[in-house]
């Protein structure tokens, strides 16, 4: 049994293309994923943001019931 030489190069030469196109894959999905969170931390400090604002609302009135 001979091993073809030329037979070999062509199956690394695609195996280097699916490798790159996995590659470039990744990075995409790598940049969504950083999307996601940037996106996830801004909700998150928009849900800190108005439950503060709840608070000093609920403080507020709190105080005005008791002075009134």
């Amino acid at each position: 049994m001979s091993i073809d030489v030329e037979s070999l190069k062509a199956e690394r030469e695609k195996l280097k293309t699916q490798l790159r196109e996995l590659e470039a894959e990744q990075r995409k999905l790598e940049g969504d994923l950083k999307s996601l969170r940037q996106k996830e931390i801004r909700s998150k400090r928009e849900i800190e943001a108005l439950a503060t604002l709840i608070e000093l609302h609920d403080s507020k009135e709190v105080v005005e019931s008791s002075i009134g």
